[in-house]
């Protein structure tokens, strides 16, 4: 019995760390969308997110199917729990890469009024958030997870970063004030994912001690 629990467990993250990737190359293709003004590309990502979606229900099923067939207790069961909690998390991330590509499409055609920086660095940070989260769940590594929840620092100081300037550029060129606010916006959206990656390790440390702390 605990042989065929273990061997539907590791298909089940298996799956996981399947949506996982898909997740981490939508928010990939959005940046690069955005950063090339590639409106193939961001039509790719808006059409993914059916695939994600998929990826939820199916793992959904499967953590369901799961609890009822092998009646996990404890932390069996505190783990099939905790994936059931992230995969909503990771489905609200390809939410977001799918927001910013939808104004990478309203942008299409027009010079951008400001050098986007900090905003692919915001990307770069949160695909790293992402990837660390899932590997800290399947490691089991507690120490990883907070690793993430602290990095999560480095991508909301971005953020104010991003904010800043582009406010700043509105009141010295008000004629730009519509583009500024498609940027605050993308990295609003880049700033919740890094928001979802600290959930998803406080699901990880909940998994693995028991003990579940909201840290926002």
């Amino acid at each position: 019995m605990r042989s065929k629990f273990d061997e539907q467990l590791a298909t089940l993250n298996d799956s996981l760390i399947g949506m996982a990737g898909v997740v981490e190359r939508a928010i990939s293709d959005a940046k690069e969308a955005l950063i090339n003004r590639d409106t193939a590309l961001a039509e790719k990502i808006i059409a993914s997110d059916d695939e994600i979606d998929n990826r939820e229900e199916e793992i959904e099923d499967l953590c369901l199917k799961l609890i009822l067939r092998q009646q996990p207790v404890a932390s069996d069961l505190r783990q099939v729990s905790s994936i059931l909690k992230m995969i909503t998390d990771l489905e609200r991330i390809g939410d977001h890469a799918t927001d910013i590509s939808e104004i990478t499409l309203l942008l299409a055609g027009k010079e951008y009024v400001t050098k986007l920086e900090h905003i692919p660095q915001m990307a770069e940070a949160t695909m790293k958030m992402v990837t660390s989260s899932i590997d800290a769940f399947v490691k089991r590594d507690l120490d990883l997870a907070y690793q993430v929840i602290a990095y999560d620092d480095v991508v909301d100081d971005l953020f104010v970063t991003v904010r800043d300037k582009l406010i700043e550029m509105i009141n010295k060129n008000p004629e730009h004030g519509g583009q500024a606010i498609d940027f605050i916006m993308i990295a609003k959206y880049f700033e919740r994912i890094g928001d979802h990656a600290v959930n998803i390790c406080e699901w990880v440390e909940y998994a693995i001690t028991g003990t579940y702390l909201k840290s926002q």
